[in-house]
């Protein structure tokens, strides 16, 4: 059950889960031209809560007699847009025990539905602040909280599950939640170059999986954010002991988030990120599969037919099966000759039809050589007559 619980606090699915892992197997070739997740605002205004305090009171009285203070005003406005508020049901340990981002954070956690089915009972989830382990809710309110403080969070499902909702657990699509929260402990995460390496791998890993979770939701700027974190966990320093087995997998694990991330970016239409992680993949692993695709398409989006042609090329000896690849390289091709056709018609336009040029030059010239002939007649003509003429008058 604290699995089940732990699942929806960090916006799992079993259902979307199930295919996070072949994000980075041979499958996930396909994501790349499959149509983008609709963007999912949820605009609604969530419903007015109840007041959370026990037995009757007096709407328009206090103790001492004067006007009761509007409910409306126990209420944060978190965002500012009326889509995530905070009340306090009981105060903690003052300003300065509030947690900051980055540490590492217990809290207790119930979310219900707005009619009041309880979803999840997490009486210990952990998590580090703003890292998005978990739905945005809770990683914006936790932050406003004091430590033993008891709070009231009501949320749109646009900082919940959007516009998808949730299987596992059970929130339909657009639905707001209700989250009643308690801050437990609040402490610094541990020291990257101090973490054994075993413990740095699994903790790259839970930060790809939550990216791979974003990236299934549609949410490319939350997944390109979950890899980054673990590519930083990939990249620290390591003042302790590291065996060449461990190297070799903690290189792995970076050339799937790179992997990974390029995916996003391109689903972002950030080709020159995209083209990066490429790059940074195949300087460890020439022949990655994934990645040649991947560098392919965008040198392809980019308009460098000819080199996403000889990339994909490259791509397909590795793999001559890929269906995938064949596609893409077909497509390619097409558009290169279409290319460079547009270019020569472009260029015919540019420097006129050479063969019309050609003919009228040769008229021009058999026209002026004529000309000069009948006037190197007309002048032999001339001098003879002249010549004639001098010789008769001698003979006189």
């Amino acid at each position: 059950m604290a699995d089940k619980d732990e699942k929806l606090a960090r916006g799992g699915d079993d259902a979307q889960n199930a295919g996070q892992s072949g994000l980075d197997s041979a499958e996930d070739l396909e994501v790349l031209s499959s149509a983008d997740a609709e963007d999912s605002d949820g605009d609604g205004e969530p419903p007015p809560l109840e007041d959370a305090g026990g037995g009757k009171k007096d709407n328009n009285k206090n103790r001492e007699g004067a006007p009761a203070p509007d409910p409306e005003d126990e209420w944060l406005d978190v965002l500012g847009n009326g889509l995530l508020k905070k009340k306090v049901l009981e105060a903690g340990k003052g300003p300065d025990s509030k947690p900051t981002k980055g540490q590492n954070v217990k809290i207790y956690l119930k979310a219900s539905l707005a009619d009041g089915t309880v979803v999840v009972e997490e009486p210990c989830l952990s998590f580090t602040v703003g890292d998005g382990d978990v739905i945005q809710a809770l990683d914006l309110t936790v932050l406003l909280m004091e430590m033993d403080e008891r709070a009231l969070v009501q949320t749109d499902a646009k900082y919940a599950y959007g516009a998808l909702g949730s299987t596992t657990p059970a929130v339909p699509p657009d639905a707001s939640l209700i989250l009643e929260l308690k801050l437990l402990e609040a402490v610094e995460a541990l020291d990257l170059e101090l973490m054994a390496p075993v413990e740095r791998i699994a903790l790259a890993g839970q930060k790809r999986e939550r990216g791979n979770t974003y990236y299934q939701r549609g949410d490319y700027a939350f997944a390109v954010n979950s890899y980054s974190i673990a590519l930083q966990i990939t990249e620290a320093s390591s003042k302790v002991d590291i065996t060449p087995q461990e190297e070799k997998e903690i290189l792995d694990m970076k050339v799937k988030c790179l992997n990974n991330m390029a995916a996003a970016q391109l689903k972002l239409d950030h080709y020159d990120a995209a083209l990066r992680s490429c790059v940074s993949v195949l300087a460890h692993q020439p022949d990655n599969i994934k990645a040649l695709f991947r560098k392919g398409k965008v040198l392809a989006l980019q308009g460098e037919y000819a080199e996403a042609i000889k990339i994909l090329k490259s791509a397909l000896k590795l793999e001559p099966s890929n269906k995938t690849i064949h596609a893409e390289l077909s497509k390619l091709v097409k558009k290169h000759t279409e290319q460079r056709g547009v270019e020569q018609a472009m260029y015919k336009k540019m420097l006129g039809n050479p063969s019309s040029s050609t003919v009228q030059k040769h008229k021009a010239k058999s026209s002026w050589s004529f000309s000069w002939k009948w006037l190197f007649g007309a002048t032999a003509v001339a001098i003879g007559g002249v010549a004639l003429s001098v010789v008769i008058a001698a003979r006189n």
